[in-house]
């Protein structure tokens, strides 16, 4: 826990979330809780092994070998109880390029692709990149927490002509972990109107105690023969600017023609070092991540206590994953362009605003709390003044 209290200074690293702050906000002074990455150091196994990497000197092509991939199922297996084949492994730079490379593979214009708002932003942005039809299957809220709406998706299903769905599981934003029985649901739907599905599982080591994390292509062959999962370290260990990803597609078909599509852009394998801290990660991490996960949970505590006690008027939509916290300000009483400003000029926070998810997400905030618990009282604090000093209730 130690560990993850100590505050470190990431300026001057060409960091997204502390360098590129001002330049993509356009204000002073805001404190970074908003993109998915943590303030906290990788593994000691990851920075050692990057260590003994970077003093060999050397530093020409790489790629990821038979090894690397037998460490990536090892992980799968132990942690997740998930038995896969070598050969349905192809390594990415990211899970965002490779689902927009699933688009492209496996949609032509004017298919349909579907996905479930307020969701991670990039999904809708690569469906439209690629012009394909957005199609999307809103979440169901119910002041509390959110569901699926399977009717309206068999609907969605029925008449929209979707080729693909973008599924986020853990979900980002809204934190929901979906359950066996959910899935199964979705299963069914996806077989019986032959849609294909790019899983998204980024954040399934990030799970919290009291549920558990169950990968859709797993539950049977028939879903596993027209699913493609996207896992990664990036989140699990901090270490997204390495650009690693495993994408495992079962059905060779569909893997041969992602493959393809990776070879027309010159994508091969990914960087050495992308490399080496995936697999010492992946070797030597879990330690590390229990830890982390422990400390996630005392902020999420924090967070939980401190807005009961002192900001009523906020809702939060406790996470059953990932490190991101999706509030619900809508009692605020102000739309998405007041409650922007508010947050950042007054409050001077940088969170990620809810709109971006999708018209859903209007009247909500993300904050990241992957970060030491003195950074997390520091903005809950600021919160607090900038409310009570517009006698916000």
């Amino acid at each position: 826990m130690k560990a993850f209290n100590e505050k470190i200074d990431r300026m001057n690293t060409h960091s997204v979330k502390w360098d590129h702050t001002k330049e993509i906000f356009g204000k002073e002074d805001l404190l970074p809780m908003w993109v998915a990455d943590m303030d906290f150091k990788a593994p000691h196994a990851v920075i050692d092994a990057m260590k003994k990497r970077i003093d060999h000197g050397i530093f020409g092509y790489s790629m990821a070998t038979k090894e690397t991939k037998q460490i990536v199922m090892d992980w799968l297996k132990s942690r997740h109880t998930w038995e896969i084949q070598s050969d349905w492994i192809v390594f990415t730079p990211g899970v965002v390029p490779a689902l927009s490379a699933a688009i492209h593979t496996y949609t032509e214009t004017n298919d349909g692709v579907l996905i479930q708002s307020p969701v991670y932003y990039p999904f809708g942005d690569m469906v439209k990149k690629n012009n394909r039809k957005l199609i999307s299957n809103s979440l169901r809220y119910n002041g509390e927490t959110y569901e699926m709406d399977f009717e309206d998706l068999e609907l969605q299903f029925r008449t929209k002509n979707i080729k693909l769905m973008l599924l986020c599981n853990p979900h980002n934003p809204v934190g929901r972990v979906w359950t066996k029985e959910e899935l199964g649901k979705l299963a069914k739907l996806c077989i019986q109107y032959d849609v294909l599905v790019f899983s998204d599982d980024i954040h399934f080591d990030l799970i919290y105690k009291k549920y558990r994390h169950t990968i859709l292509s797993s539950l049977s062959p028939e879903i596993e023969e027209r699913t493609i999962t996207g896992i990664a370290p990036s989140k699990t260990f901090n270490l997204a600017g390495l650009q690693f990803s495993t994408i495992i597609i079962p059905n060779k078909t569909l893997r041969d023609k992602f493959s393809d599509y990776l070879a027309t852009i010159g994508f091969f394998s990914p960087g050495s070092l992308g490399i080496i801290a995936a697999e010492a990660a992946y070797q030597n991490g879990e330690e590390w991540l229990d830890g982390l996960m422990e400390y996630l949970e005392s902020n999420l505590d924090y967070l939980k206590n401190f807005i009961k006690e002192k900001l009523p008027q906020i809702k939060v939509i406790e996470p059953e994953g990932t490190y991101l916290v999706w509030l619900d300000c809508s009692n605020l009483n102000m739309d998405h362009k007041r409650l922007e400003s508010f947050i950042q000029d007054e409050a001077k926070l940088a969170f990620d605003e809810g709109y971006i998810f999708g018209k859903e997400g209007e009247g909500f905030e993300r904050i990241n709390i992957a970060c030491p618990l003195e950074t997390l009282k520091e903005g809950l604090t600021r919160l607090e003044k900038a409310i009570n000093k517009q006698n916000v209730v």
